[in-house]
């Protein structure tokens, strides 16, 4: 399906560096990703994944370098852009209902002063039973598990209708349910033409759910289809001496078909 964007990439990275307390976390990053994929953002721990997608969204100051989206700032198409979370970065006591929070998703249509109507209230039902989680609108979000969680923020940012998702982990500390549930809607997205990038970690669901790769670790070591880079020459430059297991998971997905080997 094609975006009122065909011809230019959903996001260009152009030589940005992000740095906390001077020490570079991300080091001259430069990629751009193809529209309509699902796209995954794999690196060992600190290799910067959360950093690049807040760096992305503005939510971290850039010591260098420049993003663009569909070839402009953000700030001028920041409502074409959604965002999932981390978990562990929500505030899961704040006293908000399941239905308030994916009301949340639509503040960009509406502004910070207006209040949410009857159809904004019934755009948020829908987009929870999209996630299966109609049931639970009016309970506070302290009350749900994890998956639950997981499951409205993701309604949060279907409500928001984006044309470009970034997600931090969606699939970390859920249940084998949501997880299919998960990636389901992900593919659903790509149907619809949307372009969709999620730091993930397990190696093993990499070519079932992902189109293209981005390996990073503070620089980008790769960027491209998965079925072109996923492979165990990259993996041992993206994850190094950490790659003893990892490096098990990869000749089980290469005998598979999934891995191209070093030729």
């Amino acid at each position: 399906m094609q975006t009122p964007f065909e011809n230019t990439p959903p996001i260009e990275v152009h030589d940005m560096t992000v740095a906390y307390h001077k020490k570079p976390v991300l080091w001259d990053v430069d990629f751009s990703v193809p529209a309509g994929k699902l796209i995954g953002i794999i690196g060992p721990n600190g290799a910067g994944k959360s950093t690049l997608i807040k760096a992305i969204l503005e939510l971290l100051p850039k010591a260098s370098g420049w993003v663009k989206i569909y070839g402009k700032p953000f700030k001028e198409m920041r409502e074409l852009v959604g965002y999932v979370p981390q978990k562990e970065s929500v505030d899961w006591d704040f006293p908000v209902n399941v239905l308030d929070v994916v009301q949340m998703g639509l503040y960009g249509q509406l502004g910070w002063i207006k209040r949410p109507g009857k159809r904004h209230a019934e755009l948020a039902f829908e987009s929870l039973k999209r996630v299966d989680m109609q049931e639970y609108a009016g309970r506070q979000i302290s009350q749900l598990s994890g998956g639950q969680q997981q499951r409205v923020f993701l309604a949060r940012a279907l409500a928001q209708d984006a044309q470009i998702y970034l997600m931090d982990e969606p699939f970390a500390g859920v249940d084998a349910a949501t997880e299919k549930a998960i990636i389901s809607l992900l593919n659903e997205l790509k149907a619809k033409g949307k372009t969709v990038l999620v730091v993930h970690h397990d190696l093993q669901t990499i070519t079932e759910y992902f189109d293209h790769l981005i390996m990073l670790n503070m620089r980008v070591v790769a960027n491209g289809p998965v079925n072109e880079i996923f492979n165990k020459e990259n993996l041992h430059r993206t994850y190094g001496g950490k790659l003893t297991i990892l490096s098990e998971a990869a000749e089980k997905i290469g005998q598979a078909g999934g891995v191209s080997h070093d030729r």
